[in-house]
């Protein structure tokens, strides 16, 4: 009886142990898919409308640009000025490219950018009413809704460096009804 007692107790604390190495590999993995490969962010404001609304719940794919350089026309998440806040915005201007809004008109290298994501005439061009000429590291970023947008046409926010970038906003998970991967290009 004494020893059937004894095997159960082993037994159990055999699983307690198990699952106590099971249960911290899985906080260990979480951490590090957290740290360097997603992100779980929320969209606050209308700068992205309407592609993203506010409140929609976003992951940042954060190991895409390990791999590669960002594109134009991806959408990237960004300390604002260093902060614990994160700004989402759309890259229109590349490194060492030259951008300018003349007449509500988006101009790189002096073309006109033909994009579909800004609908409306920029009312606001900030300081890309003058040629900005971005460094070799360096991108210039607005939001979707171009009049209602703090964007690298404001000198709080300026060109985003690349070092700064935290990663792409790859997948709407909330609202249920909007469930999605975003659209890039």
């Amino acid at each position: 009886m004494a020893r059937r007692k004894k095997g159960r107790v082993k037994r159990a604390l055999k699983e307690v142990v198990s699952m106590s190495f099971f249960l911290l590999f899985v906080l260990i993995l979480t951490y590090f898919v957290l740290l360097y490969v997603g992100q779980r962010t929320e969209v606050v404001g209308s700068s992205m409308e309407y592609t993203l609304l506010d409140g929609d719940h976003l992951i940042v794919d954060k190991l895409s640009y390990r791999l590669d350089d960002p594109k134009r026309f991806d959408i990237v998440v960004f300390p604002y000025q260093k902060s614990n806040t994160f700004f989402i915005k759309r890259i229109i201007g590349m490194p060492g490219e030259t951008v300018e809004i003349k007449d509500g008109v988006i101009y790189i290298n002096d073309t006109p950018l033909i994009e579909s994501y800004g609908r409306e005439v920029i009312a606001f061009p900030g300081r890309a009413e003058k040629p900005v000429k971005l460094g070799g590291n360096e991108y210039f970023v607005m939001g979707d809704n171009r009049n209602d947008s703090t964007d690298s046409r404001d000198s709080s926010v300026g060109n985003v460096e690349r070092k700064d970038i935290v990663g792409k906003a790859w997948i709407r998970i909330w609202p249920f009804s909007r469930i999605g991967i975003l659209r890039h290009q």
